[in-house]
Parts: C-alpha cells; sequence; structure tokens
C-alpha cells in the first residue's frame, strides 16, 4: 500500500486508535482496527526456526509451539562463513513462516559476542562484527525475499543476560560504532530488515527503548533505517519517552496500560500528536507490506521431510574440524567403534530460550550410523553428575574397538537464555570420560555438542576433536556424514576458543556489577586483543580443518598508493593440492601499521569461500573500501582514515597469514586524539587492570556511574525484584518467586536457573506491563511500599485492596471499557 493511502487510513483513525495500534493485542499479534480495514499481523521467535505458539504464550520457549524445522543455531552458522548458506536459511525460513500467515521472523540475533560466558552465544553469530554483518546481511535478504520481514535484534549492546533488564552498558562511543553497531549497520544498509529489535539493556545510563540518540540519530538518521523499532517483550518502561525515541511498536500488550499513557500525554500537549502518526504510519507500512500476495505467490507445500535433508546439508556446512592428528578423519566404516557418550544417541541440538524449536524428529548420530560395527557406552548420566561405573564401564568397551567416539560438551542446563556461565568448563564428568578412555585409546575421537568455547584441559590427549556445535534436528546424521568422509568440513571458528577464562580482555570486568557493566576492555574484544597481546590460544578465530589442503600464491593489489579513492581490489590465487574435492574459506585482515589513535593489530576485512576440485586452482577477489581502513573519529563524529602504510593479510585464519602486501593510504583525518598519551593502556593492549581515570578518559567523563545502589536504597518500579533482596520482605518475596518459577520451568529444557533469574531480572513495572490488567498500578504501588517498610500495615491492606478489585478491571480491560 503506497504511502498516501496510509497516510489516509491514519487521519480516520481516533486518538485511542492510534495509540492502541502502538503495542500489542497479544502476545504474538499487532492490534487491528477492522473498520479501517486494519488487519492484526503475527509475528513469531526465529532465528533457526519457527517458535509459533498457538495455545499458551511465552517469550521463554517453556510452552510448546508448533512443531518445525530446527536448523543449525547462530554460532554454526557464522562458522560457516557462507553467505549463501546464510541466504538459503533465511529463504527456508521465509517459506515456512509465510505458510504460517507470519508477518516476522523475530530473528536473527546478532549481538557481539563480549565473553564466552553469555548465555545466549550459542544464538549470536561472532565476536567480529565484519562477519556477523555479512551472515546477517544474506540470512534477511534470504527470508524478506518471501514476503515476511525480520526483526534483528537486540539493538544494541546486549552481550550478556545477568540483570540484562536493568544493567547499564558503560561503552564508550568508538567501540560501539566499530564493534558493537557495524552488523546492524551493514543489515540495514545492505538488506533494508523491515523492523529492529530494542534491547532491555541500559547504554551509558539511557535505557535502549527510551534512547532517541540510539533509535533516531544512529539507526534513522546515520544509517537510513525504514521500518520501525520493537521493543524485545517488557522492555519498555516508559512508553511515551520510548515513542518519542523512536519506538514504535510495544511487545507484548499491557492490556491497555501503556496506550492509555500516550492518550494523556497527547491530550495533556506532553506529545505531539505528529510523533505518534509517525509511528502509525512506520506501523502500518510493514503491516500491509506482509499482507500483499504477490510477493507471496511462489511458496511451495510446506515440506519438513525435504527441510530435514536441508537441514542436514546445512550442518555438515557448520561444523569445525578443530584436531585431526595423523589424519585419523574420515574414518573408515569397515572398522569397529565405540560410540560413548548420552549425547551419541540424544544429542544436544539446540540451545534453551525464546529459540527453543519444538521439531517432531531429532536424529543421534548413533541412530544415523546404521550401517556402522559399533558398540554404545552412556559415559556419564542424563544430569552430568560423577558416575565412576559408567566411566568404568566406557574404558573397558573403547578397550576392545579400534576407535571410539565420545560425544561430550554442555549440558542444557549449562548456557541458555536467562542466565549467563560462570565458568568455561564442560561438568567434569565429561572431561572426566575423555582422559580415561583417551588413556586406554590412542585413536579416541571427541566430538562436541555446545554453543560456545570450553576449556579442553585433555586438548593433548586425543588426536581428533570436531566441534559439532548445535546442529538442530540433523545434527546426528551431519556428524556421521562427517566423521565418514560423505561430507568435507569447511566450516571455521566465528570465535576465538581462549586457553583459559582469565585470557579474554573482558574477563576482569564481565558479567558487572549490580547496575553497570564497564567496557574497560575497549575494542578489544575476541582476536583483536588475542593477536595484539600476542598471547596463546587454544584455537584461533578463523581457524578450521579440512581432509584436504589449500596452497595460497600471487598476491596482487591493484594500487600501491590510494589517494582521495580507498578502492582497493586484492586478488590471489587458491589451490586444492590434496586429493579431495574441499571447501576453504580465505580470509583477508587489514593492519594499520602505525597509528595515532589506538587500533587492534589487524581486522577481518574480507572472507569468500570457495570449492575446489582436488588439482583446482581459482583466482579469489576481494574488494576493499574506505570503511575497511577507517576508524571512528569521536572529535568528528565521524569515519575517516589516517594516512599511513596498511598491511593486506591473506590467511586461513588470523593465526594463520599465507600472504601479505601493503598499500600506502592517503586519508582524510586531520584532528585526532594521540591515544599513546591520553590512554597509553588502551594503545599497548594492556588492557587486563584499566584505572577508572584512564577508562574515564576513553568514556570522555569526568567520574564514572555508580556501579551499585547505595545502602538503604529506597526499591522504586524501575527496580527488579533482585533489588529488593536487602530488605527483610524483599527477600522473602524473591525466595517465593524463584520456587514458583523453577517449578514451571522442569520441562524439556532442562533448566531451573532460566525461569527464576528471569522473574527475579525483571523490573517491577515491565511485570504489571506483562500482567495485562492483573496488576495495576494501585497494586504495583502499594507492593514497593510494602518492600520499603513504608507505613507496612496500611500498605499491606492497599495491596489486598488492589487484588480483590483486579478481577473487576481485568474484566473491564478484556471489554475495553477502560479504554473507550
Amino acid at each position: 500500500m503506497d504511502k498516501k493511502k496510509i497516510k489516509e487510513i491514519i487521519s480516520q483513525m481516533t486518538l485511542k486508535e492510534k495509540a492502541g495500534l502502538c503495542s500489542g493485542k497479544t502476545f504474538w499479534l499487532t492490534k487491528d482496527v477492522e473498520r479501517l480495514g486494519i488487519p492484526e499481523m503475527m509475528v513469531a521467535d526465529g532465528p533457526h526456526g519457527l517458535r509459533k505458539q498457538a495455545d499458551k504464550s511465552d517469550h521463554l520457549g517453556i510452552n510448546k509451539s508448533i512443531e518445525a524445522t530446527c536448523f543449525p543455531t547462530g554460532v554454526g552458522v557464522a562458522a560457516s562463513f557462507d553467505r549463501e548458506l546464510a541466504r538459503k536459511l533465511g529463504e527456508i525460513l521465509g517459506y515456512e513462516a509465510a505458510a504460517e500467515d507470519l508477518g516476522v521472523v523475530l530473528g536473527p540475533a546478532i549481538n557481539i559476542k563480549r565473553s564466552p560466558l553469555c548465555g545466549r552465544n550459542f544464538e549470536y553469530l561472532s565476536e567480529d562484527p565484519y562477519l556477523t554483518g555479512e551472515i546477517a546481511t544474506s540470512y534477511t535478504q534470504g527470508l524478506q525475499s518471501k514476503g515476511v520481514g525480520v526483526s534483528v535484534k537486540h539493538f544494541a549492546v546486549n552481550s550478556q543476560e545477568k540483570f540484562r533488564m536493568t544493567i547499564s552498558e558503560e561503552v564508550d562511543e568508538r567501540t560501539m560504532r566499530e564493534i558493537y553497531f557495524p552488523g546492524f549497520e551493514n543489515t540495514v544498509k545492505k538488506a533494508d530488515p523491515w523492523t529492529i529489535m530494542c534491547a532491555y539493556n541500559k547504554i551509558n545510563g539511557e535505557y535502549c527503548s527510551q534512547n532517541k540518540w540510539l533509535l533516531t540519530d544512529v539507526l534513522r538518521k546515520d544509517w537510513g533505517f525504514k521500518g520501525f523499532v520493537v521493543s524485545d517483550w517488557g522492555a519498555v518502561l516508559n512508553r511515551v519517552e520510548a515513542l518519542e525515541a523512536g519506538l514504535e511498536l510495544e511487545m507484548p500488550t499491557s492490556g491497555g496500560r501503556n496506550d492509555i499513557k500516550i492518550v494523556e500525554a497527547v491530550e495533556s500537549g506532553k506529545l505531539d500528536e505528529k510523533v505518534l502518526d509517525l509511528a502509525c504510519e512506520r506501523l502500518l507500512t510493514i503491516v500491509f507490506r506482509s499482507l500483499e500476495k504477490h510477493s507471496r505467490t511462489d511458496i511451495p507445500v510446506y515440506d519438513r521431510d525435504l527441510d530435514h535433508k536441508k537441514a542436514r546439508a546445512m550442518a555438515t556446512e557448520t561444523m569445525v574440524l578443530l584436531k585431526n592428528e595423523g589424519d585419523i578423519l574420515p574414518l573408515d566404516k569397515k572398522k569397529k567403534y565405540a560410540f560413548i557418550g548420552q549425547f551419541a544417541k540424544v544429542p544436544r541440538y539446540q540451545g534453551g530460550g525464546s529459540s527453543h524449536i519444538n521439531t517432531s524428529r531429532v536424529v543421534g548420530a548413533w541412530d544415523a550410523a546404521s550401517d556402522i560395527d559399533k558398540v554404545f557406552a552412556k559415559g556419564y548420566r542424563d544430569d552430568s553428575k560423577e558416575d565412576e561405573k559408567l566411566i568404568k564401564e566406557a574404558v573397558e568397551i573403547a578397550k576392545t574397538v579400534d576407535i571410539p567416539i565420545i560425544f561430550a560438551g554442555l549440558p542444557p542446563y549449562y548456557e541458555s537464555e536467562g542466565f549467563d556461565r560462570t565458568h568455561m568448563d564442560m561438568p567434569p564428568v565429561h572431561n572426566a570420560l575423555i582422559s580415561a578412555v583417551a588413556a586406554v585409546n590412542k585413536n579416541t575421537v571427541v566430538v562436541l555438542h555446545n554453543g560456545s568455547p570450553v576449556t579442553m584441559p585433555w586438548v593433548d590427549e586425543v588426536p581428533v576433536i570436531l566441534e559439532a556445535y548445535l546442529g538442530g534436528e540433523a545434527v546426528g546424521e551431519a556428524t556421521v556424514d562427517i566423521l565418514f568422509g560423505d561430507a568435507n568440513p569447511s566450516a571455521k571458528l566465528s570465535e576465538t576458543f581462549p586457553i583459559a577464562l582469565k585470557d579474554v580482555a573482558s574477563s576482569a570486568y564481565y558479567p558487572g556489577y549490580t547496575r553497570v557493566v564497564e567496557h574497560r576492555e575497549g575494542l578489544y574484544v575476541g582476536y583483536r586483543y588475542f593477536d595484539k597481546k600476542n598471547l596463546d590460544v587454544l584455537f584461533p578465530f578463523g581457524h578450521g580443518l579440512s581432509y584436504t589442503k589449500f596452497e595460497y600464491s600471487d598476491l596482487k593489489l591493484s594500487s600501491e598508493k590510494l589517494d582521495g579513492d580507498y578502492s582497493l581490489t586484492v586478488k590471489f590465487k587458491v589451490k586444492n593440492v590434496g586429493d579431495r574435492a574441499g571447501k576453504e574459506v580465505v580470509q583477508l585482515y587489514v593492519k594499520d601499521i602505525e597509528s595515532t589513535v589506538y587500533r587492534p593489530e589487524k581486522e577481518l576485512k574480507g572472507f569468500e569461500k570457495v570449492s575446489l576440485k582436488p588439482g583446482e586452482e581459482t583466482f579469489v577477489e576481494i574488494g576493499l573500501d574506505k570503511r575497511s581502513f577507517a576508524f571512528y573519529n569521536v572529535l568528528v563524529s565521524d569515519w575517516q582514515v589516517e594516512s599511513g602504510d596498511f598491511e593486506i593479510l591473506v590467511g586461513a585464519s588470523s593465526r594463520d597469514i599465507r600472504l601479505s602486501g601493503q598499500v600506502s593510504v592517503v586519508g582524510d583525518a586531520t584532528e585526532m586524539t594521540d591515544d599513546k598519551k591520553l590512554i597509553p593502556s588502551y594503545y599497548s593492549g594492556d588492557v587486563e587492570d584499566i584505572s577508572d581515570k584512564e577508562f574515564a578518559t576513553l568514556l570522555g567523563r569526568d567520574e564514572l556511574s555508580p556501579r551499585d545502589y547505595e545502602e538503604g536504597y529506597k526499591v522504586t518500579k524501575y527496580n527488579d525484584l533482585f533489588d529488593t533482596q536487602h530488605t527483610k520482605w524483599g527477600k522473602r518475596i524473591c525466595k517465593i518467586v524463584v520456587k514458583a518459577a523453577g517449578g514451571v520451568s522442569k520441562d524439556d529444557l532442562g533448566s531451573e536457573d532460566m525461569s527464576g533469574k528471569m522473574a527475579l531480572q525483571t523490573p517491577i513495572e515491565a511485570m504489571v506491563n506483562f500482567a495485562g490488567g492483573v496488576l495495576t498500578n494501585k497494586s504495583m504501588n502499594a507492593l514497593i511500599d510494602f518492600i520499603n517498610g513504608d507505613k507496612p500495615f496500611r500498605a499491606v491492606m492497599r495491596l489486598l485492596g488492589a487484588l480483590i478489585i483486579s478481577p473487576f478491571t481485568i474484566r473491564k480491560f478484556r471489554k475495553n471499557e477502560l479504554f473507550k
């Protein structure tokens, strides 16, 4: 529908209808206005499968959803380094979403992996912003080509689960622009996503949902975003401020509670109605676009069998062969094998939370390897508690076979949405099992099922390690395809595997305090830090082996000097010198040899995945532009290039550089901060113990934000229940809530932590919004007074009174009597 027609519709809407349009009708539906022909639109979780809920609704993946195909999670998709694979995944999900009559799929999730501990790292793509942006762009283009929109999430700087709904991410603008924003920026500029989902957290003290600089100045003015911004579920704490900041749609429904606030703000003159009209225009543009039939004429029959085969093929492209000493892989089907570990039969194939898919089938490696002479040993209990009997049984079986294959990793209750890990270790019994089996059979193969890096105390004890990640419903079949050579591994790590958590730059500052988390490491995220400090790692960014070998040669740069035009074409030759067909991910890094501002050792600025037959060679071309050489200059609020020499590095990983060249660049930066003098620790990369003074200098402030609440502070509606535990009644309420939530969450996710922690870390104001009328302002204020001990008897009476009348209030909301 054209813009003129949409404006005509808006001109006929009442103030209350316009305000109502800006929040959900239900948990998953937008509001309709039947008299004007405005339809409702349904959204559903992604991003590696559909989680469409037809009955009980939630955003944590607790309640069942429709059956859908579960594809590899984000970490594996990024590890493929394959734009076309990401595009095809998007297309398949677009087909499925269209068949389910969805308007928007909530994904991709593209937050940067600041720390290996983040509970949602399995869902996120990479520690590198360029790779993140490229994969997210292809996925978005693929999905939206089928007439369904995406919601790129979570904007922005949402790299932890702990206190995610209240924490303030204290981070300097340059780090945001160079690390945390580019994935979103690239996707907006190249793929035109229909929607962006704002994050729960604050950035430098301002909630993302109310941050005009973030949602309007950066997203719309700087990048040209044309769609609408939707809140993460329950992220809106001040509806009027959020609307003014550029957040058009609040989800889910607040039962009309926040709609009334918009109406009152317009009627009082506090809110210009033009702001509301513009929000409605942006919303309706997408709602009507989702219904355009011409974009959905090519939808095929929804074929889950075919999609399962596609999921299997994709999974083989997402598994990283970390180690293969003695070329033990690929395995010979004529030998005898032991499949050890419960994951061999019941694999961990996805993560917990809002992306949890209800799939009709999951095939483990044991069932997939039907033509193999094999025996099974469970190896460890389902709860991963120590069991010497199971380990002993596995050891005895391992002695009788040619090759034992151990399936280990992280159980679902070790990583999930809702909480972060506190360490990088696998369950002790998994590590003990691997060491015990490896001690009696030198040919031990380890297959890992996990969504983020783990420590490997046994890394030198085994010759083969295959990182299978969370490979979706066909992960077992894909694993067997890789192990026995029906598929050649080609994925590369999209994240560094450190030796220990203490080696990670953010480890001293993550996950922060009660009120803030400080990004004192600045730009040094992932390999940017490890390579700057030349630290040993378990496996570097970009690493991944193949069953064949590749040679690089003949590097050619299109120019030796760039002056005014920053375009540079890098050309080189890659040859398959092995005896198997295979794919190689070639990576291009750029290094500023000497700079005035601090910079990482090198940064990924290009990659390609090439497929070659044995003996075949090809030229690869990668184009660079101004952003490939630029830094974000906070003094002029723009991307600029410093004059000097840059190294062009081509390799198979960040630590395996095969070719190098040099180009001289005449830049446009004339005014820069002297970082060697102002922030010397950042310039040298020594960011493990940044002082308050130096961090404040980086932030451009005189002083830092308070880390925790002062002793005896008064609870407000913006605090979560966790913040109330310093009070007598707050502590008791928290115990009740955790117990209740823990009981609800005992399901197929296997995580009692998620619901309990989510409940404690949800702001009181958000709880009232979620309640959809069950809780009122009166009951909320009475509860807060009760927790604070302010006239407790009166507070109890007010609370009881509010709860008694709440059923009548609910009925009125349902009849829409309060909103007429």
